[in-house]
């Protein structure tokens, strides 16, 4: 089946020319003038990508990110104006997978959404390897059921999104040792993935946050001054 992929831009010229670019590449698209009506479709399409504007009509695209978040593990690939790192650095910490800087080539977004989806498609076969080698791993207060994918900490499941987990599993597997930030984006986003260090420290705070009692003095997650992180062998 091909993989469908919903464009929340209001501007027409570019949502036009983005669903032409898509579609010649094989993707069926849905699209999305405005936040809400962005919301409104990807519930009702279940898209395999969004492609989101940050700059949107009625709800903005940082806004239109934290609620697919709060329902939906469907990659995010943000659009932001030229010279905007802080629109970059929220678009990432609010649960995007990438983002493209405008003005940009379509080369270059059909390469990122090849590669987003990409990703996907590995953690998806992963997963499903993993199904049919389960295992259980016990680490402090974490218990992970790695075919599953399910985390339960002091005896609760725990919600993870697909990269929180996939960190959380490096982590786990190499508990005692000192990652470091470089490391673990390869290992976990990808060594072409674009963004920077600083999405291995947001999602680090977000585990810290379902995981330790006290977040802001962590007891599994430690950060190792100028190294990286460890997570406790206990």
């Amino acid at each position: 089946m091909k993989a469908k992929v919903l464009v929340v831009e209001d501007e027409e010229v570019l949502l036009s020319t983005l669903k032409f670019n898509l579609e010649k590449e094989g993707y069926a698209v849905a699209t999305a003038r405005d936040g809400w009506e962005a919301l409104e479709v990807a519930g009702a399409e279940k898209p395999d990508l969004v492609i989101l504007d940050i700059m949107l009509p009625e709800l903005d695209g940082i806004e239109v990110c934290r609620h697919l978040r709060r329902e939906s593990v469907v990659p995010v690939i943000m659009l932001t104006a030229r010279g905007e790192e802080i629109d970059r650095v929220v678009g990432l910490e609010v649960g995007a997978d990438d983002y493209v800087t405008k003005p940009f080539s379509m080369r270059e977004l059909m390469a990122r959404v090849r590669a987003v989806l990409r990703r996907v498609a590995l953690d998806r076969e992963a997963a499903a390897a993993s199904t049919r080698d389960t295992q259980v791993v016990e680490a402090g207060p974490v218990s992970i059921d790695a075919g599953a994918r399910r985390v339960r900490v002091r005896g609760e499941n725990v919600e993870l999104r697909p990269k929180e987990f996939d960190l959380l599993w490096l982590l786990v597997q190499n508990r005692g040792m000192v990652l470091s930030r470089d490391l673990i984006l390869e290992k976990v986003w990808g060594y072409d993935f674009p963004g920077d260090t600083r999405t291995v420290d947001v999602h680090i705070r977000w585990l810290r946050e379902k995981i330790e009692e006290n977040p802001g003095q962590p007891r599994w997650i430690t950060t190792v001054r100028g190294l990286g992180y460890r997570f406790e062998p206990g």
